[in-house]
């Protein structure tokens, strides 16, 4: 590891900043000592606030129809091949009480931007399963919304929303998307969902098409700008039916570079360790976990929609059933020395 990249180092640990020029250094010039010695700073600052304990969410895919056309995604619109399906309210009420049995305090519904689900029927959904469970949080993980839905769900008992900016780069943003979305609506669904009060989450592809240094310098930058509760990195996995079918992954070892950096930058942020990072690797979760992360999200998805909602190709752990998959998971996480806990598992700030 060269002095520059060890300063660079020292003085983000330190200063919890560097400029965008270092940021872009401290990507091109890594190293496996560079990643080693940011893992271990990570894993200090994680453990000076969470210490060994891992929060689980427990994720409920609702629905994989979805108006966008995204190019990268496998439930774009003009996917004909997508075998399409919607949980009904009662389907996902079920999930939420089958987690909850398991241990689950905190309830991810994950979809497409399915206009079926319009602000009525989620808030009734939403008011339902507060009253069913209220010691627990729900996130909504359900696209870009008017800021008068988003208020809407938020006042139904919404804790949380997840909403990844994918790129903080305009340019590289268009390239990924049709031309009827645009990055500075998603930068005001983000800003819209903050002046809210919810928990925000925020994250970006790892290695997506077209995508260079500067680009996830610009992503680490706004990051360090915008503080989110929850930020979710995981590497761009190509899926058969897209345009980017022939693009490579991204890789294991740039996304957990790039969680330590994250942690660093903000010690007290909620990192998963994605399932796409699993499926390009089979310790890629474990792998996360040593990085800087602390959040693994199970899959309470009925088994029998779980391939279906096929973002990218090769998706692990679509035929498992609920316990089976918080089981492995727990399984997992004590072989690392990680201990998963069931509280909300809400951000620890100081």
């Amino acid at each position: 590891m060269t002095p520059e990249l060890f300063a660079l180092i020292e003085t983000l640990t330190a200063a919890r900043s560097l400029p965008l020029n270092g940021y872009q250094r401290l990507i091109e010039a890594r190293c496996p000592e560079s990643a080693a010695l940011l893992a271990k700073q990570a894993v200090q600052a994680r453990k000076e606030i969470y210490g060994n304990t891992v929060y689980v969410r427990g994720l409920i895919e609702i629905s994989n129809f979805c108006r966008n056309d995204c190019l990268y995604c496998g439930i774009r619109r003009s996917n004909r091949h997508c075998q399409r399906y919607r949980l009904t309210p009662e389907q996902i009420l079920a999930c939420a009480d089958e987690g909850y049995l398991l241990g689950f305090r905190t309830f991810v519904l994950q979809g497409g931007e399915d206009i079926f689900f319009t602000d009525k029927i989620l808030c009734e959904l939403i008011c339902t399963l507060k009253q069913k469970h209220p010691d627990c949080a729900i996130t909504l993980s359900l696209g870009e919304r008017s800021r008068e839905s988003y208020q809407l769900l938020r006042e139904a008992g919404a804790d949380r929303y997840l909403l990844r900016h994918e790129t903080a780069d305009r340019t590289h943003y268009q390239s990924l998307h049709p031309p009827e979305m645009s990055y500075e609506h998603r930068m005001q669904c983000l800003q819209d969902l903050r002046e809210l009060g919810y928990q925000v989450g925020c994250g970006f592809m790892v290695g997506s098409p077209g995508q260079t240094s500067a680009e996830l310098a610009r992503d680490l930058k706004f990051m360090e700008e915008f503080k989110p509760d929850m930020c979710g990195i995981g590497p761009f996995v190509p899926h058969r039916d897209t345009p980017f079918r022939k693009e490579p992954a991204g890789t294991v070892e740039l996304t957990c570079y790039l969680l330590s950096i994250l942690r660093l930058i903000y010690p007290p942020v909620l990192l998963p360790s994605t399932t796409a990072l699993g499926t390009i690797d089979p310790q890629g979760r474990e792998k996360g976990i040593q990085a800087g992360a602390n959040v693994v999200m199970p899959n309470l998805s009925p088994v029998s929609v779980r391939k279906q909602y096929e973002l990218y190709d090769n998706k692990i752990c679509t035929g498992e059933e609920s316990a089976q998959c918080r089981d492995c998971l727990d399984a997992r996480m004590r072989s690392i020395g990680y201990e998963i806990v069931t509280s909300r598992g809400d951000i620890k700030t100081f």
